[in-house]
């Protein structure tokens, strides 16, 4: 006979992993970063045929009654680099771009930087998302249209990084990296890569985009963007990367600013001491995550102060499938450009699935240096710290249950989340030693047995 306690730890065990399957189900259909749809995924479905659609999963149900739910904070990967770490978030305003919903009348932006840190401790490690916007990007991952986990799973604002709040910037010239995420996703998903690149010496500035990703201004005022369940209408997708190439080149306006001694900074946002410094601004490359990455190659085109830049698996056109396509697909840059893709994105073969016309087009006309690397195995969303935060938080959830493997196949891809890890670190390192600090790297120049998931095509 069973007892009524080992009974119940079963009715929980299986609970949660139906809501899982459940999760599986109703939120996985995500076509594009950052949009989870309510769709039924079936392998056996005729292409063309519309899907299924699943019942909404219900909220919090896997937390009523369930004494092993808590929310989890996860282990950001230990950066690899030698310099200490610190971490600050400033707020910009542009003069020059009226907006009527933002209290100055004005563009206003977040921005996060990583840099090297002249200091070992004293300031505190930073949390990995203000309070605010870790609730909505919990929300769009445990929601209505989620991973029928329960509200507050995913507990990103007590989740320690490995940077100082506010430290003092090193004095000594490091070379600044702009990133621009995903659609939809904030500044902060990218963390874990941000912070290995400043360990190795670069000042790493992370963007919001107002309106479009969830932005938290000093003070709590905060703005959640597009909605989860928005997709990426052609029409629009133009505008949010001219917005975005417009922040962009803001950005770099104002770093240059700091540079030069001044502090054009908002009035509540304070300077690390020794910041400016700090900040070559003649050496600057920029790198983004999907739509991050179609917004990278036009700051490129139309800004010559960056001098190099990184795809990561974003398409260079309007519409995957009916384009058009940027002006730098069809005309290329003139500075070095990688292209970075998972296996939903390949160029060589039209006749084959994620087809994607403007990296064959990009690819027979760029004259500024080009490289593609594929991650074999991998979904977009490797690309982002979700793919170590999904496998921690499922398995502390979960513990060693097969299910995680379709969960994690389905939502990041085949590949392996710490060697994942590793070796997008190494290669984008390289790349951007390479064409930033001219330091060529051997890592670039065929495949290599240390990495058998990353693939060179020249």
């Amino acid at each position: 006979m069973v007892n009524s306690g080992h009974s119940s730890h079963i009715r929980h065990t299986l609970g949660r992993r139906g809501l899982l399957a459940g999760g599986l189900v109703a939120g996985l259909g995500a076509a594009l970063p950052g949009v989870a749809q309510a769709r039924l995924v079936d392998p056996d479905r005729p292409r063309g045929a519309a899907p299924q659609q699943a019942a909404a999963p219900a909220r919090g149900v896997q937390a009523q009654g369930d004494p092993n739910f808590h929310p989890v904070q996860f282990r950001l990967p230990k950066p690899t680099g030698r310099k200490y770490l610190g971490t600050t978030s400033l707020h910009l305003i542009d003069d020059k771009r009226p907006d009527p919903t933002m209290p100055s009348g004005k563009r206003e932006l977040m921005i996060t930087l990583w840099y090297p840190s002249s200091l070992v401790g004293g300031s505190p490690l930073a949390k990995y998302m203000p309070r605010r916007t870790a609730m909505e990007v919990d929300d769009s991952w445990t929601g209505e249209y989620g991973l029928a986990l329960p509200t507050g799973t995913f507990d990103f604002a007590n989740t320690e990084t490995h940077s100082r709040l506010d430290a003092p910037m090193q004095k000594m010239k490091h070379p600044v990296l702009l990133f621009s995420p995903g659609y939809q996703y904030s500044r902060f998903v990218n963390t874990a890569l941000a912070e290995d690149l400043a360990s190795r010496g670069y000042v790493v500035v992370a963007m919001d985009h107002t309106h479009e990703t969830p932005t938290e201004f000093p003070g709590g005022r905060f703005l959640p963007g597009v909605p989860a369940t928005q997709l990426p209408d052609p029409l629009f997708t133009r505008q949010y990367v001219e917005t975005r190439v417009a922040d962009a080149r803001f950005v770099l306006d104002q770093l240059t600013e700091l540079a030069a001694g001044r502090n054009p900074v908002a009035k509540d946002s304070e300077l690390p001491s020794g910041f400016g410094i700090g900040l070559d601004v003649r050496r600057v490359g920029m790198f983004g995550v999907g739509l991050g990455g179609y917004a990278t190659a036009a700051t490129m085109r139309a800004d010559q102060r960056i001098s190099t830049g990184l795809d990561l698996d974003g398409t260079l056109q309007d519409d995957r499938r009916k384009g058009p396509l940027a002006e730098a697909a069809k005309k290329g840059l003139k500075q070095p450009l990688l292209l970075f893709g998972s296996d939903e994105t390949q160029f060589t073969d039209p006749k084959k699935d994620y087809f994607d016309l403007s990296w064959a087009t990009f690819w027979a006309v760029q004259k500024g240096g080009k490289l593609n690397l594929n991650l074999a195995g991998a979904k977009q969303k490797a690309f982002t710290d979700y793919q170590f935060v999904f496998d921690q938080v499922f398995r502390d959830i979960y513990g060693d249950d097969p299910i995680i493997t379709s969960v994690m196949t389905a939502l990041v891809g085949k590949v392996d989340p710490a060697q994942s890890v590793r070796a997008q670190r190494e290669y984008i390192a390289a790349y951007f030693d390479t064409t930033l600090r001219r330091r060529p790297n051997e890592l670039l120049r065929q495949d290599s047995p240390e990495f058998p998931e990353v693939h060179i095509r020249w």
